[in-house]
């Protein structure tokens, strides 16, 4: 089976009122625990790569591992996309790499900029057969190369989303209604919440067309607890609550956006491991946990916050 693009996932999530999940891949352990969860849950999968990702593991070394995955499940439909493309030369590389999705974002541009750029991706991608993402608003928080302060942090505009869609012919959205990059998406003192309503606006304003939420591990409380008992240092760490993701898959979201989570799951583990047994220095007797910790997260959101299980 071969990697496909998200327009038929989005088509089916958006009717089905699901989302489908988007996992940063960065090593084999990773993408072994997601497709293993993807497999046992029958839920379609975006694995995606960053420019940290790219550089940490190089381009070669990620696809044949998500092509291993392919030749072990080809039952399942994947999605090899590209996680924050910051000009058109790494969305070129990917699309000529044989990624299926890119995501060009353009939110640290003016408006006008930002269309420019992304109806540039859309016109290569498009005409190779690639579907392309776009972002308009700016998240806060940081990841990789991404690096956005509270202050410079914009929600999306519902009028301007329409303009934006119309004017690129992206294919699909990764809008601004709360969410942020990393673990600490919310003060200490506030209460965790996102924008419902301005998403109802934006999806009320572009019926049936598939809208994205980044940064939105729920950071789960476990693995934060985990990781700080075995050494971490992670305080007040906060994500976005489960059930608001979950609802806002009724809405038009049809891809969330996790990272944090897969992180901290691997990490947790492995520090608990290394506390457990000092003596241990086989990478195969503390990655094969962590391996596992990851597989039980993302089932987990398949199930329980994605509603993609069994699609």
């Amino acid at each position: 089976m071969p990697l496909v693009t998200t327009k038929e996932m989005f088509k089916k999530a958006y009717e089905g009122g699901y989302a489908v999940g988007a996992f940063n891949v960065n090593n084999m352990e990773i993408i072994q625990g997601i497709v293993k969860a993807a497999a046992e849950t029958k839920s379609p999968l975006i694995l995606q790569v960053s420019a940290g990702a790219r550089k940490y593991a190089s381009p070669v070394y990620l696809k044949k591992l998500v092509e291993a995955a392919l030749i072990e499940h080809p039952e399942l439909d994947i999605a090899l996309h590209l996680d924050h493309g910051e000009d058109f030369e790494i969305c070129k590389a990917c699309i000529d790499d044989g990624f299926t999705s890119v995501m060009v974002d353009g939110s640290h541009l003016s408006f006008e900029e930002n269309i420019e750029l992304t109806k540039k991706v859309v016109e290569y991608a498009h005409a190779r057969g690639v579907v392309v993402e776009a972002e308009l608003g700016r998240l806060a928080g940081i990841e990789d190369a991404v690096n956005v302060s509270a202050e410079d942090a914009t929600y999306t505009d519902p009028k301007q989303a329409v303009e934006f869609v119309e004017k690129t012919g992206c294919d699909s959205l990764a809008i601004a209604i709360g969410t942020s990059h990393g673990a600490y998406k919310f003060a200490a003192d506030s209460d965790p919440k996102l924008d419902i309503e301005r998403l109802k606006v934006i999806s009320d304003l572009l019926p049936g067309f598939p809208l994205v939420l980044h940064g939105a591990s729920s950071v789960v409380p476990e693995y934060v607890a985990m990781c700080n008992e075995y050494g971490g240092k992670l305080v007040d760490a906060k994500g976005c609550p489960e059930p608001q993701l979950r609802e806002s898959a009724k809405y038009g979201i049809c891809k969330i956006n996790i990272d944090s989570d897969l992180r901290l799951a691997l990490t947790g583990t492995i520090r608990q491991q290394f506390s457990k047994d000092p003596s241990n220095f086989d990478p195969r007797k503390y990655l094969a946990p962590a391996r596992e910790a990851i597989y039980g997260m993302v089932k987990h959101k398949m199930i329980n916050v994605l509603g993609c299980d069994q699609k």
